[in-house]
């Protein structure tokens, strides 16, 4: 890995720890406001969102810069961070040890790199490199605290998993073929089909922010991104994402594609 993406994973790693020693002192203490759009924020959010673009404009001068809590308008950059300071936040502020920090870094409004942490998991970190059709010379695979993560190639059962958010639910009929699980953070319900634990998953609103990460990273470690309504990427300059939800399923491998699309319908996109 040459210097460039050795500087990219090393911010990541030390902007993120960082701010994560912080959040878990204010984990489940906080109370939260709700945002015009229904989700809800804290202060703990907003600090954090200005820690890592503070962090973002000491060491990447030029660099754009978008997030769920300030910047929301694609810049017309050629380099940008996406930010998703505190992906769960109803978990957060109720005291339930699953939420993240989420970093994706875009080249020409396409992601080519991806880190999450999830301090509350026992400090897991996931990244991943994808220079898809970019041209870049990048690094390629997927990891979790510095090891490789491949997903599943089994084929379901009434033993496996598959996520769902709190807006899909209609994916529940009669001959659904693996068991339910809701963690409530759009990143992480993603990633854990990045790792082979759960061979799908599905989220019906999620915001750029939300998956820009998880976006190289489940495709890096083997996975199947399948948009639902519009593709997310690349990004346009000047766009206001504040209002994009970008409804996406994702599996394990491209054969579960047939397996589960039937099942989408009595999703509401």
């Amino acid at each position: 890995m040459n210097d460039f993406w050795n500087t990219i994973l090393e911010f990541s790693e030390t902007t993120t720890t960082r701010v994560g020693q912080q959040l878990m002192q204010d984990f489940g203490k906080v109370e939260a406001s709700q945002k015009a759009d229904g989700s809800l924020v804290t202060q703990a959010d907003k600090w954090a969102d200005q820690e890592i673009r503070d962090a973002i404009a000491s060491n990447f001068s030029g660099y754009g810069i978008l997030s769920e809590e300030s910047d929301q308008t694609f810049p017309n950059t050629e380099w940008c961070w996406v930010i998703d300071p505190l992906d769960g936040t109803t978990n957060f502020t109720r005291g339930i040890p699953i939420w993240s920090i989420s970093l994706g870094l875009l080249y020409q409004g396409m992601p080519i790199f991806g880190y999450v942490y999830a301090p509350p998991l026992n400090h897991q970190s996931f990244y991943g490199f994808w220079p898809d059709s970019s041209g870049l010379t990048t690094p390629t695979g997927a990891f979790l605290n510095h090891h490789a993560i491949h997903t599943s190639q089994d084929t379901p059962s009434g033993n496996h998993f598959f996520n769902l958010c709190s807006r899909s639910t209609g994916i529940i009929q009669p001959g659904f073929p693996c068991k339910l699980r809701m963690l409530g953070v759009a990143s992480y319900n993603f990633l854990t089909v990045a790792t082979g634990a759960v061979l799908g998953g599905i989220e019906a609103t999620p915001k750029v922010w939300d998956i820009a990460g998880a976006w190289v990273i489940v495709q890096a470690a083997g996975g199947s991104w399948i948009s639902l309504k519009d593709e997310p990427f690349p990004l346009s300059p000047g766009t206001d994402y504040s209002d994009h939800s970008f409804p996406t399923m994702v599996v394990s491998q491209p054969e579960l594609v047939p397996v589960f699309t039937p099942f989408i319908e009595g999703v509401k996109l």
